[in-house]
Parts: structure tokens; C-alpha cells; sequence
């Protein structure tokens, strides 16, 4: 099998660690012996971690042979879950989401700082940095919501989004969450000018 990408340098091999096997088979010992092949979507997670936040084709068919699958099955896979990425992230990761409740609170101001900060959507920028819009995030009560890596940023708008990637760039570090101090869900407090 081949992943014909003419625009994405395919590595020539790919490995997991010695902890990365292990958590691997710990998650195939979940299933019975006949249905090993249930722990693809976990067993693909850990490969796009190793890999750097994508899925070489190396990796497909890693997996693919760990798991006794046949390679295009696996790949089917892998292109289904919006979660999987079949060309390279940059080493952080955003994810806007685009989902009805984000855009009517403003996810197109979110996009906007994306493109203006980074560049465009899909390619990684000369600060590591890439971004995507993709569909819910189920973070709607806090819309508009990001996720950069493994982490949500909740209530933004230009201003903030604009902070938030400037702070990504200089390599600070930034509280996960609300980005105007909301706690979990709660309502928003109401500013004397709001009432």
C-alpha cells in the first residue's frame, strides 16, 4: 500500500517505544483474541502521538501488522476520524471548531486570528505552529472553543485568540480554560455595562 501524497515527505520507517508497545497491548488484552483488531482507534492515537501529531503511511502499516488488519482498512480508518491526521501538524496543534454554537459566538474572529497569526489553514507555519477548523469540540456552554494539543481554550474572541497565539509563539505558558476567568460552565458574570 502506497499513500499517494505527492505534497507530504512519507518518513521510510517508523517505530514505537518500548512504553508505547506496551500501552498497546495492554489495550489489545481488553479484547478477546479474535478481536484484537477493535483496539485500532486507541492503537492509531498512540502511533499519531509518536509520530509527532500525524500518521506517516510507515505508521498505518505498523499498525495494520500489529493488529493482523489489512492496510487499507486501517487507513479507512484513520481518514474517517477527523481526530487523525494524515500530513504533518505543527508541534502545536490548533483546532478551531466551526460547529453552529463556536460560530455563532464568534468563531469566524477565531479563524481570522488563526490566518492572521499563523497563516494559512492546513500548513505549518515557520513557528511550528499550524491550524484546522474542524466540528465540534463539545464545548459549546463556553463557544467559542480551541484546542491546542490536548488542551481547550474556552471563551475567545480576536483579542484573546491574538494572545493566545502570541503566547504559543514565545513559548509561555497559558492557562487551559476559560479565557475570561469563567469557572467549568458557569454563567458568565455580567459586567456593570452588560446590565
Amino acid at each position: 500500500m502506497t499513500i499517494k501524497r505527492l505534497d507530504i515527505n512519507q518518513p521510510k520507517s517508523f517505530s514505537f517505544n518500548e512504553e508505547d508497545l506496551n500501552l498497546i497491548n495492554q489495550t489489545i488484552q481488553n479484547y478477546p483474541e479474535s478481536r484484537k483488531q477493535s483496539a485500532v482507534v486507541p492503537s492509531l492515537y498512540i502511533a499519531q502521538k509518536r509520530a509527532g501529531g500525524w500518521l506517516p503511511e510507515q505508521a498505518i502499516l505498523k499498525v495494520a501488522e500489529m493488529l493482523d488488519m489489512p492496510k487499507m482498512r486501517v487507513l479507512e480508518i484513520a481518514s474517517f476520524y477527523s481526530m487523525f491526521n494524515l500530513k504533518p501538524t505543527g508541534e502545536h496543534f490548533i483546532q478551531v471548531c466551526g460547529t453552529t454554537p463556536c460560530w455563532l459566538r464568534g468563531s469566524d474572529q477565531i479563524k481570522k486570528a488563526c490566518q492572521d497569526l499563523v497563516g494559512k489553514e492546513g500548513e505549518v507555519s515557520k513557528d511550528n505552529i499550524s491550524w484546522l477548523e474542524v466540528e465540534c469540540l463539545g464545548a459549546c456552554v463556553n463557544a467559542p472553543a480551541v484546542q491546542v494539543n490536548e488542551d481547550y481554550y474556552e471563551d475567545l474572541n480576536y483579542e484573546n485568540m491574538t494572545d493566545l497565539i502570541n503566547n504559543i509563539k514565545a513559548n509561555k505558558n497559558i492557562k487551559a480554560g476559560s479565557q475570561v476567568g469563567r469557572v467549568s460552565s458557569e454563567p458568565k458574570k455580567m459586567e456593570k455595562s452588560d446590565a
